[in-house]
């Protein structure tokens, strides 16, 4: 099979892993709480990634230096802001809205492109701002589950993997993969593990009674080897065998899988008024990820500022 179908349909499976693992966070979480729950996840795919580096890849090791851990450590700084807000947002809200409103990250890409590294957005850009925007009012202001904290919280969630998405374009250039990923899941888990401790009854995950649930269990291992550790190097290894616009239209299926394996098995059901706010943000993605003159330009810009 060509290498192109193969990494589409790996990707795909990639959007449908993170679009299933709201609902397995959400039902784990009522065990182990968000940053505590985080800790132990990057912990783990941390841990994974880097026996990986030492036995397959150790020539990467005499690569890691100050340059490249401070690099790592400004992505995983938003990588930790995306997924505490969106843990933490998934205790106050359904997983069907916050997969279409972390959905959002696609579209807030070009717009933060705009103030951080001065690109202008093309016109489907913007489009697919505006179109998003009517969705995310729909969907968050319509109906009977109007706007609430975690909504918003998953709002910040989008912002802080949107940054995320932002600099590692920028850092990837410059650092070999896999280090520069195992960084940012490396202080993610650090970050995390602080906030526990400071925030939250870290005890409970070494209680065995609770880090052996049968939720925390299934959220861990499919969260830490498949959502992370798997995603991360599948996405690092086949996206150079398609485009960055063609692999964040995959990823614009992920909303669709959350609001799926929501209504399939956590029996969450919509509004008229939330459909139709999902299926504009979902177009508005989509908008946002067509390609253009300025868009190409834009792509250039970046490699050109990360060199």
């Amino acid at each position: 099979m060509n290498k192109k179908y193969i990494a589409d349909f790996t990707l795909l499976f990639v959007a449908f892993v993170w679009g299933t693992t709201f609902v397995v966070v959400q039902n784990a979480i009522s065990f182990l709480q968000p940053h505590t729950f985080n800790a132990v996840r990057f912990f783990m795919a941390a841990l994974l990634l880097s026996v990986w580096l030492v036995v397959f890849r150790r020539d990467e090791i005499k690569a890691i230096n100050k340059k490249l851990l401070l690099s790592g450590m400004a992505i995983g700084f938003w990588l930790f802001i995306g997924y505490a807000c969106q843990t933490i947002g998934l205790v106050y809200t359904t997983s069907s809205k916050a997969g279409f409103i972390t959905g959002l990250s696609v579209v807030l890409v070009p717009l933060l492109s705009f103030f951080i590294l001065k690109i202008k957005p093309g016109i489907y850009a913007i489009i697919g701002v505006c179109i998003a925007t009517v969705g995310l009012y729909l969907l968050t202001m319509t109906g009977t589950a109007v706007l609430n904290i975690g909504d918003l919280l998953v709002f910040f969630c989008a912002i802080g993997f949107a940054m995320q998405i932002i600099y590692t374009g920028k850092y990837s250039l410059q650092y070999p993969s896999l280090s520069l990923t195992i960084i940012q899941i490396s202080f993610v888990a650090i970050l995390s593990s602080v906030c526990a401790f400071l925030f939250e009854d870290w005890q409970k995950a070494i209680q065995p009674e609770i880090l052996f649930q049968r939720e925390v269990v299934i959220a861990l291992m499919v969260t830490s080897f498949l959502a992370t550790a798997f995603a991360f190097l599948v996405q690092t290894y086949f996206q150079k065998y398609t485009s960055a616009t063609h692999t964040a239209l995959i990823f614009a299926t992920e909303p669709v899988f959350a609001a799926l394996t929501a209504f399939l098995f956590a029996g969450e059901r919509m509004s008229v008024g939330g459909i139709i706010g999902s299926i504009f943000i979902l177009l508005g993605m989509i908008f946002a990820e067509f390609p253009s003159k300025r868009k190409k330009a834009a792509e250039k810009t970046i490699q050109e500022k990360a060199v």
